[in-house]
């Protein structure tokens, strides 16, 4: 493990050289890990795992679309694919991979056989961290541990299949067997992770939350939006439009800003970009930085989990977000 210092704090992180693979199969090797759940993450980490050469099963409910797209990648029904029931009963390392409402909604049933010793791993510290509002409260018998890839499950296995790794965040909520920090890092190195930082629920709860609310999702569509309707309504083309908006954006500047910073990816613009990126940045983080504390505000009380066990508990949500994200697909700047 590696201590990084900064100027207010300092950080655990593990990288594959301090933890190889083979030392977190060797750690895991008398453990069956069941992946519950083949929606988002299931898929990547089940399969990762299952290239890397550990002992995985997937437990999805049987005649299902997800049912169906697990047997498609290669997982045999009654050999490593089985019911959540019968998967939850094989498994000695549980990775609760629902969706946060099907979380709640199976957690009698995965409950039943979290016998003493086991691990009940998750990839994101909804359910444990609002345990108020979803009914999530994990056996005292148990490991209870986390390991949260940053990216979407397709990230996943797509840096994985091209020899490179994905960061993810680890950490540890409950120490049963007293070895939990060492399965959950080769749990981590085994799903295909570059390195693994430490974190516990309730941050990586919360980070999650705002940035996907914040820059990561919400915040750049609403930006995006924004910018091309004014370059429309002053009559640039959609093709000038998007281009200077969407373009350059993913496909000139992120991967600079990904290689080696922000200032690398203004050393690299004209110095008239440059200057004008300079005097305009902190206009919009002046603008910004009330809606962020507003933001965060409505994550750390539990508000925007209310909103979201709400929501999806209504019979007719996949409906009306359907209808959402068609609204969006239909815009003038994706038609582009």
């Amino acid at each position: 493990m590696s201590k990084l210092k900064f100027a207010y704090t300092e950080e655990t992180v593990v990288t594959r050289e301090e933890f190889p693979l083979q030392k977190a199969k060797e750690v895991l090797k008398d453990e069956v890990i069941a992946v519950i759940g083949y929606g988002v993450q299931g898929p990547a980490q089940a399969l990762n795992l299952k290239d890397n050469g550990f002992h995985v099963i997937v437990g999805q409910r049987k005649n299902s679309p997800s049912w169906d797209k697990a047997v498609e990648d290669g997982w045999e029904p009654n050999k490593n694919l089985f019911s959540i029931e019968e998967a939850c009963q094989k498994g000695t390392f549980i990775c609760y991979l629902l969706s946060d409402a099907a979380q709640m909604q199976m957690w009698p049933t995965v409950r039943e056989f979290l016998t003493p010793g086991k691990t009940l791993c998750f990839s994101h510290g909804f359910s444990v961290t609002y345990s108020d509002k979803t009914g999530v409260v994990p056996p005292p018998h148990v490991d209870v541990v986390l390991v949260a890839p940053k990216g979407s499950g397709r990230s996943v296995r797509k840096l994985f299949e091209q020899g490179k790794g994905i960061n993810s965040s680890y950490a540890i909520e409950q120490d049963y067997t007293k070895k939990a920090e060492e399965k959950t890092l080769a749990f981590g190195i085994g799903v295909g992770s570059g390195y693994l930082f430490q974190t516990n629920f309730k941050h990586e709860v919360y980070s999650d939350l705002f940035g996907e609310r914040g820059v990561l999702m919400g915040a750049l569509a609403g930006i995006i939006s924004a910018q091309y309707e004014v370059l429309r309504e002053n009559g640039h083309s959609p093709s000038e439009a998007f281009n200077e908006t969407v373009e350059e954006l993913t496909q000139s500047l992120v991967p600079l800003i990904s290689e080696n910073g922000m200032d690398w990816m203004f050393k690299n613009c004209s110095t008239t970009a440059q200057r004008g990126a300079l005097d305009w940045m902190p206009k919009f983080k002046k603008a910004t930085l009330p809606v962020f504390h507003s933001l965060y505000k409505s994550v750390s009380t539990g508000e925007e989990a209310r909103i979201v066990i709400s929501s999806n508990s209504r019979e007719d949500y996949r409906e009306k977000l359907e209808a959402e994200l068609q609204k969006l697909h239909n815009e003038e700047i994706w038609q582009v």
